[in-house]
């Protein structure tokens, strides 16, 4: 072991690696405090030289470490205290929202990523209960929209009113809040749904004349109810691609239910049960840009490019089910949200494993099927496993 550690040592002084890099990279490759310190002396014995590194070593045990961040600012103290202010915001929530923890992790995935998300599943599953508990654990203000058939765009944005003696003034609509709850979006017509558009992509929103920002941070959750065709509206494509990420919440597991059915805000009010604000709106903001610090290699940027051109490629068996495939604000999504699910697992850099776990939130709302696909009950989720399953790492 010590001639083959040895030879990886020469070639890593070689390229200019520091004594720090070394260290670092044997640490993310499962090496234990105890090997590390016999390899050290060795590492000294062989003498180094401060270079810029060109190339990265010769990879020795596994691959992973290829994608490990190089000598850059150091964040893992900031790291350490995210993933576990994280643990904290899930192990409050889950006083009240029983199982679920995958939609959880994506919602908070989508908060770093300061993006929004569409939730789909049926009436009674606790969508809206998941983002009331996020918002006041958060420490954030929340406001719950139900859209209606005969929901205005004013309704949501607000409106310029003009009272005798006070001339005009703004009244501001719900939209003014940090986590916004937009209930059964596909309830309203696309003109009324439309007026989030500019919320969600410029965090503000235009009243008569007149720009105005909206609260840091800026979350939108919406529900679509999936069952219902009488009376609902498809989402516009260009609202629809606003989302970061698309969850599908299913029916919780038999035991879950049976704890649900003596902990629900049913019998019990949501104030009673005295969530705890563990963040502020100011820690929020200061996370995400944590999470955009994550680094990432240039072999997993080409990972994600290569991901989204396949679904715009028709030399694969389910590639005749795609009417259209993802637009680059797909690729922006897996490149962010990646890096906050990385930040979640307490890492400072970002593998193909993070591209992956977050790959059907971002794609499959961004996938349009056409009629073939809708005949045969193909849906985009398959199609994305095919895809992933396709292109190497």
């Amino acid at each position: 072991m010590e001639k083959e550690v040895k030879v990886w040592i020469e070639e890593a002084i070689k390229r200019g690696y520091t004594e720090e890099e070394i260290i670092n990279l044997l640490r993310h490759s499962n090496y234990s405090t105890h090997d590390i310190n016999e390899i050290i002396p060795i590492f000294n014995a062989l003498g180094h030289k401060k270079q810029n590194p060109k190339n990265p070593p010769v990879q020795h045990k596994k691959q992973q470490k290829t994608y490990v961040r190089p000598n850059q600012e150091n964040i893992s103290g900031k790291i350490k205290e995210i993933a576990k202010i994280i643990s904290q915001v899930k192990s409050e929530m889950a006083t009240l929202v029983i199982g679920q923890e995958e939609i959880i992790d994506g919602f908070i995935c989508a908060l770093l990523s300061n993006g929004h998300v569409l939730l789909e599943g049926v009436p009674g599953i606790a969508k809206t209960l998941i983002v009331k508990s996020l918002a006041t654990i958060s420490g954030c203000r929340s406001k719950r929209i139900q859209f209606t058939v005969d929901l205005l765009p004013s309704d949501i944005l607000g409106i310029t009113t003009y009272t005798p003696k006070k001339g005009f003034e703004t009244i501001k609509g719900p939209i003014f809040a940090n986590f916004i709850i937009a209930d059964e979006i596909n309830r309203s017509p696309p003109k009324t749904q439309s007026a989030l558009i500019e919320a969600m992509q410029e965090k503000q929103v235009t009243i008569a004349k007149e720009t105005f920002k909206l609260p840091l941070p800026f979350f939108v959750m919406a529900n679509n109810n999936p069952i219902e065709t009488g009376g609902v509206y498809d989402l516009p494509e260009a609202q629809i691609d606003r989302f970061l990420f698309k969850l599908i919440i299913g029916y919780p597991s038999n035991g879950d239910e049976k704890k649900i059915m003596e902990k629900n805000v049913t019998l019990k009010k949501f104030e009673e049960y005295e969530l705890k604000s563990i963040l502020t709106p100011e820690k929020i903001i200061e996370m995400q840009g944590i999470a955009l610090k994550i680094y990432m290699n240039d072999k997993v940027k080409d990972y994600i490019t290569r991901i989204v051109e396949k679904t715009r490629k028709k030399d694969f068996k389910n590639s005749e089910y795609i009417d259209w495939g993802c637009s680059p604000r797909a690729a922006i999504g897996l490149f962010i949200a990646s890096k906050s699910w990385a930040l979640m697992k307490g890492r400072d850099y970002v593998t193909p494993e993070d591209v992956k776990s977050i790959a059907h939130y971002v794609l499959r709302h961004r996938i349009i099927l056409n009629y073939k696909a809708g005949a045969e009950k193909i849906t985009s989720d398959q199609i994305i496993d095919d895809i992933l399953g396709r292109v190497s790492v």
